[in-house]
This record gives C-alpha cells, structure tokens and sequence, in this order.
C-alpha cells in the first residue's frame, strides 16, 4: 500500500509539474533539442521559429493562434528567436492568442552552433516551422506555413 501512495503522489507531482510548465516562456538554450523533440511522446510535433522583429512572423502568428484554436490536439512548440525583451514576445504572443502554449525564448544568441543542433542546413531564417513525424523523420519549412498541410501532418486521426 506504501508504495501505491509514492507512485501516486509522485505521478501527481509530474503531472503538476507539466500543468504548469503549459503557458509560460521558458529559455531554450544548446542542448535542449532532443529533449524538446522527445516531450512529443511519438506524437506528430510542429516546432515554429519566429521573431518579435520578423514582419512575416508579425503577419503570422495570429494565424497560428487560429489554427490551434480550431486544433487544440495539435502538438506545437514556439521558440523565439531575436534579442527582444521578455515583454516584446509576451505582447506578440498575448495579441495572436498564443500566451498559453508551450513558449521558448533562445536564451543566448542564436548563433551558428546552436542552429546547426536544430538542422545542420538551416541558416535561422525566420519564420521557421520544423515538423516531426510519428517516427521522429524531421522536415523544415522556411517561410509561411500552409496551415492544411500542418493540419494534414499533425491531426491523427482515429
């Protein structure tokens, strides 16, 4: 009976712990890719690099907002990318909607080393949307999203 009550009060603690990790900004920083891409649990994940000052990302990120509204099961992680005031991104997130989703700030510059562990091709072009599959084969778009073709590759359907 003892160790029921452990693993059960354990299991809460974690769920806890995840609970509230949802809807804060957290720093990314090099060496947390694998452990990122691994929160996905096998899971389809689409992970979005966006800037505060990218006027592409500007245009699309409340497009995002959208498309998680009408897709709340989707698995999507934002990471921000420019050297911007925590404020900035919490503005630009509040005003697509997207405050409580799973946010990342790069917590130091983000330079060549740090990209290179993401996708040894990709320059850091901003907008950017890394989409892992259920067998963990990873695809880059640069540029805006087609968000059927998102809905497509991250929607599991029964």
């Amino acid at each position: 009976m003892k160790k029921f009550w452990i693993t059960w009060v354990l299991s809460l603690l974690m769920t806890n712990i995840v609970l509230a990790d949802t809807g804060t900004l957290k720093p990314y920083q090099a060496g947390d890719w694998n452990a990122l891409v691994k929160t996905a649990n096998g899971a389809p994940l689409a992970i979005h690099f966006w800037g505060v000052t990218c006027p592409a990302c500007v245009k699309e990120m409340p497009q995002w907002g959208n498309f998680l509204k009408a897709n709340p099961t989707a698995k999507v992680v934002f990471i921000q990318v420019d050297d911007v005031s925590i404020d900035a991104i919490k503005k630009m997130l509040s005003k697509a909607g997207l405050e409580k989703v799973n946010n990342y700030y790069v917590a130091a510059p983000f330079d060549e080393r740090l990209r290179y562990e993401i996708d040894s091709k990709w320059h850091g072009e901003t907008p950017t949307t890394i989409v892992i599959d259920k067998s963990g084969k990873a695809s880059r778009k640069t540029g805006l999203i087609d968000f059927q073709k998102l809905q497509n590759a991250l929607i599991v359907r029964p």
